[in-house]
């Protein structure tokens, strides 16, 4: 197995099934959980010192912290409806709870937090939709906490590849304080498959091919990229969606194309 690649697990006590954290990635800002929850589960946590963004992938949850109470939020039963979803931002130093009104799955993004930003919803009319490149390489875009929304660190997006289509593409990096051409920002890459035994292929590379690893990505699976271009690519009759969580020293995202391969858009 990559070291970049991390595999689902069955549920722990927490209904938690995969995670990543800034000490098994080996990095400094990101980290990223996914907890399923049956009807009526509950799961409790503290954010620490790290800001947290809650992104319910699927199902109704009612989610509470210190007075804040979203009570029954979410309506896409399927990632693949392809409707935005119900979040929640919440602060480093809060404890926080979630329970599932339904069978749920929902991200637990988080990175550093400096106490600037208040708990809130982000509700569907919250998140901005674009679309992406032209032929093949159209993808939609549903931009959950932007840059231009507050945070402290974290960025977070979903987007959806057609089939046969390419995504982050041509390749891109953003591993280099060369502002305003580039921003140093690591990322997860959460990938959910439609039909879910499908399977798409992601490539980690640097210019000096130091890093350089292909994989193959199944339903459920989650990439790392600390550093490097990080292009996706999904089969003819299988469509992808991946949820991305970004976190650097600035919280800005300006990325570079790998030379050899700018003239696609150029």
């Amino acid at each position: 197995m990559t070291s970049l690649l991390v595999h689902p697990q069955q549920p722990n006590a927490h209904g938690m099934v995969l995670e990543v954290t800034p000490e098994s990635a080996g990095w400094k800002h990101v980290g990223f959980r996914v907890h399923k929850l049956k009807k009526g589960e509950i799961f409790e946590a503290h954010t620490g010192t790290q800001e947290h963004c809650l992104v319910l992938l699927t199902g109704r949850a009612t989610i509470t912290s210190g007075e804040h109470l979203w009570k029954d939020i979410g309506e896409r039963m399927d990632i693949f409806e392809k409707t935005p979803p119900y979040s929640v931002y919440l602060p480093n130093g809060v404890h926080f709870s979630v329970e599932a009104e339904t069978d749920i799955e929902i991200a637990v993004c988080s990175a550093p937090g400096h106490g600037n930003h208040e708990a809130r919803l982000i509700g569907p009319d919250k998140v901005k939709r674009a679309t992406r490149g032209t032929g093949s390489n159209t993808r939609h875009i549903q931009d959950i906490l932007p840059e231009t929304e507050p945070a402290d660190s974290l960025l977070v997006v979903e987007v959806f590849t057609p089939p046969g289509n390419w995504s982050s593409y041509p390749p891109h990096k953003h591993d280099v304080d060369n502002l305003p051409e580039e921003s140093i920002l690591e990322e997860t890459y959460y990938h959910r498959v439609n039909p879910s035994q499908g399977f798409a292929f992601q490539r980690v590379y640097t210019d000096d091919r130091s890093l350089d690893e292909s994989m193959t990505v199944g339903n459920g699976d989650c990439v790392m990229v600390p550093c490097g271009y990080h292009p996706v690519g999904v089969p003819h009759g299988y469509e992808l969606y991946y949820l991305n969580v970004m976190a650097g020293p600035k919280r800005i995202w300006k990325f570079k194309n790998d030379p050899a391969h700018s003239w696609i858009v150029e």
